[in-house]
Formats: structure tokens, sequence, C-alpha cells
């Protein structure tokens, strides 16, 4: 091999090697962005739970509360970024592949495509949060929900397509919640670096926390099929109506405690997959 040649390999093996770098940076940042998220709203569902009937249970929520600390507006603008690395993480994904067997599969590049445009979608709320300095949190997700149903619902179809999208939700929540208390997970993280209490650790956190996370989009899904059959707009709720309808639950406020716990250790288990899950 002459000497072109190996400079070449040279220079792909260091591309390679950068982007393969880069990749992983904007995973790991992107997982601690999705902790911090959870962990907000989580600590505010639970403080619904116990009377604050004037916290805001959602993304927008969890900004608002976010940019009342200390270096707020410099969180904000982190945590923005954080998911834009998320977005460009499940792109790459969705571009090259992931890892594991069946990580060049149409399915799994179908489902990292999703996720990217879902990632894009929050990146740049949060983002344009914190550029406006709204205080609101970009507006109710109970509000955005009723209107986007509304939409739909004017559309040809719209009660099927309504209908539709909240079934899918269903789905994916009960998929969310099975996968985590079959502890799937596990096929993502990189166990061999991980300690015996680590592991328990993200087990309690990955079981609970997904469990609660799938069970909550469920939910959800179920208020936007109602939506669909009786053409109501009104019924299709948002993360925050969402939560507190545990509350109204015979259980009443104790399961959504324990729901607002559920996605407090998802929040734990997000900054776990952060620090160990193969990329």
């Amino acid at each position: 091999m002459d000497a072109s040649a190996l400079a070449w390999t040279g220079r792909l093996r260091a591309r390679r090697a950068a982007r393969g770098s880069v990749t992983e940076g904007a995973a790991r940042a992107g997982l601690a962005a999705r902790g911090v998220i959870y962990l907000l709203v989580g600590a505010l569902a639970l403080q619904i739970a116990f009377g604050d009937t004037n916290a805001q249970a959602d993304r927008g929520g969890a900004l608002a509360e976010l940019s009342q600390q200390p270096f707020g507006a410099v969180l904000l603008w982190t945590l923005g970024i954080g998911l834009v690395g998320m977005a460009l993480w499940r792109l790459s994904e969705a571009i090259f592949g992931s890892v594991g067997q069946d990580g060049r599969s149409a399915r799994k590049r179908l489902l990292a495509a999703v996720r990217c445009a879902f990632y894009v979608f929050v990146a740049y709320s949060v983002l344009s949060f914190a550029a406006s300095r709204n205080r609101s949190g970009g507006g109710s997700s109970d509000q955005q929900s009723r209107d986007a149903t509304a939409r739909a619902l004017e559309m040809p179809a719209g009660q099927w397509l309504v209908g539709a999208a909240g079934v899918a939700v269903v789905v994916v929540g009960g998929w969310i919640g099975v996968r985590a208390v079959l502890r799937k997970y596990h096929d993502e993280l990189r166990l061999g670096r991980m300690s015996h209490r680590a592991r328990q650790l993200v087990d309690v956190t990955g079981v609970a926390g997904g469990a609660a996370r799938g069970l909550v989009f469920a939910v959800a899904g179920v208020f936007a099929v109602r939506a669909a059959i009786d053409y109501e707009p009104e019924r299709a709720k948002g993360l925050d109506d969402t939560l507190r309808a545990f509350a109204d639950t015979p259980l009443g406020p104790w399961l959504l405690a324990c729901v607002a716990a559920g996605l407090v250790l998802f929040g734990v288990f997000s900054f776990a997959m952060a620090r160990w899950r193969k990329v």
C-alpha cells in the first residue's frame, strides 16, 4: 500500500472516530436533558398531588420553573442544546443505523426518524422559550392538545384520523411500559461497566419509571380516542390534564403521587442511560 493510500485510510478512520465522538456526546447530552425535563415534570405533578393546583405539570411548566432558578437563562439554553443533541443522534441512527444486531433494519431507522422529528419539535420549543424569555412556558399542553384536536377533526375523515392517532399513542404507551417491565433496556446498556449497585438502581428506576411513562402515554391516547368518538376536542388532554386525571380516580391524589414519583424515577433513569448507554 502506497503512502497516499495510507494517508487516505488514516483520514477516513479519523473522520469516523470524530463522527463517533460527536454522536456519542450528542446522545449523552440529549439523554441528560430528557432526564431534567422528566424530573421537573414529576416534581410538579407531586406538587399537584399534595394540593398545589397552580402547578403546570408539563414541559411548559418545567421550563417556567427552570427559568426562575439562578442562571435560569443559561440552564434553558443548555437544556435546549442538549435536546438538539438528542435530535442529531436520532438523525444519525436514521441515516447510518444504530447499535445492535438489527440496528440497520428499516424498522429501527424509521423509529429513529420519528424520534428525531419529535425531538426537533421539543428542542425548538425549548430554544424558542429561552430566546423569548416567555414566562408562560410556551403555553399549556392541554390547550395545545385541544387546539390540535379541533383542527384535525375539521379535516376530511378527521374523526378517523384523531381516533387512529389516539390508538397509536395507546399502543406506544403499552409498548413503553411492557419493554420497561421486561427490562429490554438491558440490551442498550454497557452492563459490564456497571457495578452491582448501579444495576440495581437502573432496574428500579427503569422499570418503575418506564411503566409510569407508558401509563401516562396510554391514558393520554385514551382521551384522544374519546375526543374522536364524541367529536369533542375538549375531551383531548395534554400532559398536565392527563396527570390531573389520575387524581380523579377512586384512589385519588395517591395514584397521581405514585405516577409522579415514577416520572421522577424515569428522569433518574435517563441520567443513568446518559452514563452507560451504548451509542
